[in-house]
């Protein structure tokens, strides 16, 4: 009999380390919000953007959740921030965050979520190199969302918004941190599937000494 679960398509690494179930879905759906929470709050304080962890536990949370699981997370996490609680960068809060100069970056969050999970699907998370691709690309996509909207409202607050003034504001300074988070989040997650098969092998060990005592 099948379980009923969230974790639709091939296994993360969640599902090796758990049984799947709708139930346990939702306590991994809230602690990837809640590690995105606590991972803004580690920042840099720059203007319009700060640095922060939250693009690296974005990354975790794709990788090891699933598409669909990382998706929804990312989105309880703004959510969460829009509603009034401190989950934002610096335990801002509200639609005012959303509708400002990073509001981008935390829609982006979603997308980099549900591409990093889905290439996690594919098993590009089981290698680091391949886990490092999709961590780049998850990071991409949270720019590809963040400096439009970054535009936009840079030019609502009076401020240059043409395309050398955004990419100065939100982009070049995070490159070198963006590569960093992406390598960090490939590395974790490459060195747990290390540990999970090993733990496989342990215990395939195990059984069969078993059968032959």
């Amino acid at each position: 009999m099948s379980t009923l679960t969230l974790a639709l398509g091939r296994p993360t690494l969640a599902d090796r380390i758990f049984t799947r179930s709708v139930a346990l879905d939702g306590v991994l759906v809230v602690a990837g919000a809640a590690l995105t929470a606590v991972a803004a709050q580690i920042a840099v304080p720059l203007w319009p953007v700060p640095v922060t962890g939250q693009t690296l536990a974005v990354l975790l949370v794709g990788l090891s959740l699933g598409a669909l699981r990382g998706g929804i997370s990312m989105a309880l996490y703004a959510l969460l921030g829009i509603v009034g609680l401190p989950v934002f960068s610096g335990s801002s809060s509200g639609f005012g965050v959303i509708a400002g100069p990073t509001g981008g970056y935390i829609i982006g969050f979603v997308f980099a979520a549900v591409l990093t999970g889905w290439l996690a699907q594919l098993e590009w998370d089981r290698k680091l190199l391949r886990a490092f691709l999709a961590s780049l690309a998850g990071t991409v996509v949270t720019f590809v969302i963040g400096l439009p909207w970054l535009a936009v409202a840079l030019g609502k607050l009076g401020y240059p918004n043409d395309l050398n003034s955004v990419l100065q504001a939100g982009f070049y300074p995070f490159v070198v941190g963006g590569v960093i988070k992406a390598a960090l989040g490939a590395g974790i997650i490459s060195a747990a599937w290390l540990a999970v098969r090993a733990s496989d092998r342990r215990a395939a060990a195990r059984a069969e000494r078993d059968i032959t005592e």
